[in-house]
């Protein structure tokens, strides 16, 4: 029987993979079969290391998703690697939090910028790479912020509310190339971004009371995911924003 969720052979692309989310995803991909070019504004080399120590193949770059140049030298690096790009994960990401009246048109075009413009740069920018291997997969980090929003954060809810749309826009127009496009909404992870908040016992208490699981999840709970929209498995699933969250938006 053929391999629904194998990667082999298959190239991937991986931001903000120097911890969280992004890294156990890449390493997930790794586990599976798949080459890796890892990227973030910080180092990792770790992430890298990781692979490696696994039996798998990594390539490491720093790289700023805001600079549609340096992104583009992220797939090129791809291709001169490994031979191609097959899969983009869009998961470089960032959060400020403040009243709406407190905000700052600094925080705003900074986090729509990181959040939502990088990932429209990327998946333009890979476009090429994914149509001459005759299709691909794009997948989106966005957040069950970009349905539901959380309490001061304005930016960041916006900007994940345009990435399920980002999304659902690249599906419609690129399905036609063989090109999929989905996005992952998770809930609430244990990972550099929440880990202050998670270490907060009221913030800790209103997790347990929102999700029917009642607690937060850690990263290698979201590779499952990562995987099915990346294989032959999900190979009729497009444009859909796939909530991981415990349970969370099952309820009011």
């Amino acid at each position: 029987m053929d391999d629904l969720f194998g990667l082999n052979g298959k190239v991937a692309v991986v931001t903000g993979a120097s911890r969280g989310l992004g890294q156990a995803i890449a390493l997930g991909y790794a586990k599976y079969g798949a080459k890796l070019v890892v990227s973030d504004v910080l180092d990792v080399s770790e992430t890298v290391k990781k692979i490696e120590e696994i039996g798998g193949e990594a390539v490491g770059l720093m790289v700023d998703v805001s600079s549609r140049e340096r992104v583009k030298g992220m797939f090129l690096a791809a291709e001169e690697r490994f031979g191609g790009v097959d899969v983009l994960v869009n998961n470089a990401g960032i959060l400020r939090s403040a009243p709406a009246e407190s905000l700052w048109d600094e925080d705003w075009d900074k986090v729509l910028q990181v959040n939502l413009k990088s990932q429209f740069i990327a998946a333009q920018e890979v476009f090429p790479f994914l149509k001459k291997r005759g299709g691909g997969r794009i997948i989106n980090i966005a957040s069950i912020a970009g349905l539901l929003a959380f309490n001061q954060s304005i930016p960041y809810n916006s900007s994940k509310g345009g990435v399920v749309m980002l999304t659902k826009s690249l599906a419609l127009e690129w399905a036609q190339h063989n090109i999929l496009v989905n996005a992952i909404c998770p809930g609430i992870f244990l990972t550099g971004m929440t880990n202050d908040m998670l270490g907060q016992e009221s913030f800790r208490d209103m997790v347990k009371s929102k999700v029917p699981m009642a607690r937060h999840a850690v990263p290698e709970e979201l590779v499952g995911a990562a995987i099915y929209l990346a294989s032959k498995a999900g190979s009729y699933t497009n444009g859909q924003a796939l909530v991981v969250d415990g349970g969370w938006t099952c309820h009011l």
